[in-house]
């Protein structure tokens, strides 16, 4: 990259916590957030456990009219965006900002509709289309921050939260900003998407103990489970954080994305998608495969996205495969569709910072065909660079690589 590019903000509202730094470290104590769900009725779905963020109170940071105009998930995005700019110094025609969204504002529509149905009046009000639409979640974020740069919402599934990413540091790269900030947020436990995703057998149905319902890489998996969240960084090029003495966490080393024109929602079998987005990132950081120590998987616990994300790694790096540690945080989180591609970035940035990769839940019987060190302990290793994959339906392959700042 002509531009090498730093991380100097990071924000996040997860199920098992709140903050960067409570995230951390309820990941670091080994908590799971997946427990059976409250904010809807159950009782005639065949799925009744989820990721959810049962302590977010809205109204505890965002103004209560101000709140009442978004989305749940828009909220999710609008408090980590708010902690990650927090940490810096906003030009506001110098500073621009992308969000990742697979669902958008699902939880708004599906309300609406019940509720449309049920009424003998049949009105809509007038906040349903903004508190729908995608790129409002960016709107609101750039109203309360003043900024006025470029400002983008992408949805590309699962990878959504890493391509808001990748975007932010190709406008940096094109002197579009000086400072980006990235946004992946999702709230999607609706029972639509609960009925459409357990009629795929996608889904855990693992209902007598959701706690250890989500199984990455073990032989016992069954599926993955929903989560919902927020997940923010701001990401600068190093000259203009130098210039104002920023703190910086890490530097963005590296980014990839592709599709693998397959099949909508099942990922190839041989993994050549997965294959392509990860030395994709590899070149772009200008590093070997070997310099990577960890990898934050997607590790949905699928049975075929497992193994297919393992032969990808194995296609990849190696020799060097066997010396990588990797884990799956959504055993913990559930899988937070959008905002998983940013947390689990902020996750790479914490283990490199402190020498500490977080165990896979639920790993008890490791699949053969999924013969990688995924740990199921906390492991201690050194780190000089660190990747995360999402990969997401229809295709979509994100990899970031962060790195140890130099």
């Amino acid at each position: 990259m002509d531009k090498k590019l730093v991380i100097t903000g990071m924000g996040a509202v997860t199920p098992i916590g709140i903050g960067v730094q409570e995230y951390w470290d309820n990941l670091m104590s080994c908590k799971t957030g997946i427990d059976y769900i409250r904010n809807i009725d159950t009782d005639e779905l065949p799925i009744k456990f989820a990721g959810e963020i049962h302590d977010f109170n809205p109204k505890d940071h965002i103004p209560r009219k101000k709140a009442g105009e978004m989305d749940r998930f828009m909220q999710l995005a609008y408090v980590a965006a708010g902690q990650a700019i927090s940490e810096v110094e906003i030009d506001p025609y110098r500073t621009g900002i992308v969000v990742g969204t697979a669902l958008n504002g699902i939880g708004t529509i599906t309300e609406t509709e019940r509720k449309y149905i049920g009424s003998t009046l049949k009105r809509v009000g007038p906040r349903f289309l903004p508190k729908s639409l995608g790129n409002v979640s960016a709107s609101q974020i750039a109203i309360e921050h003043n900024i006025h740069g470029p400002s983008m919402t992408l949805n590309t599934a699962c990878a959504s939260g890493g391509d808001a990413i990748t975007l932010s540091a190709m406008m940096l790269q094109f002197g579009m900003a000086d400072m980006m900030v990235a946004v992946g947020a999702e709230s999607g436990t609706e029972p639509i998407l609960i009925q459409s995703l357990a009629a795929a057998k996608a889904l855990s149905a693992n209902n007598d103990d959701p706690q250890h319902a989500c199984r990455p890489f073990d032989k016992d998996r069954d599926g993955f489970v929903l989560g919902e969240g927020g997940g923010a960084i701001v990401i600068e090029t190093e000259e203009h954080a130098k210039a104002r003495g920023a703190k910086i966490y890490a530097e963005l080393a590296g980014f990839g994305n592709n599709t693998d024109a397959y099949h909508p929602v099942t990922p190839r079998p041989d993994g050549e998608g997965e294959i392509l987005c990860m030395k994709q990132a590899i070149e772009i950081a200008g590093i070997k495969p070997e310099d990577i120590g960890y990898i934050n998987t997607h590790g949905t616990a699928t049975h075929k996205g497992d193994v297919a994300e393992t032969e990808a790694v194995k296609a990849v790096f190696g020799d060097a495969a066997k010396d990588l540690v990797l884990n799956s945080t959504k055993a913990a989180t559930g899988h937070m569709m959008g905002a998983g591609g940013i947390t689990e970035v902020i996750t790479c940035i914490r283990s490199i910072e402190t020498g500490m990769i977080a165990a896979t839940l639920n790993l008890d019987n490791p699949d053969p065909l999924c013969d990688l060190n995924y740990v199921s302990t906390i492991t201690a290793k050194n780190l000089k660079y660190a990747m995360s994959n999402a990969f997401g339906f229809g295709g979509q392959n994100s990899s970031i690589i962060v790195g140890a700042y130099k």
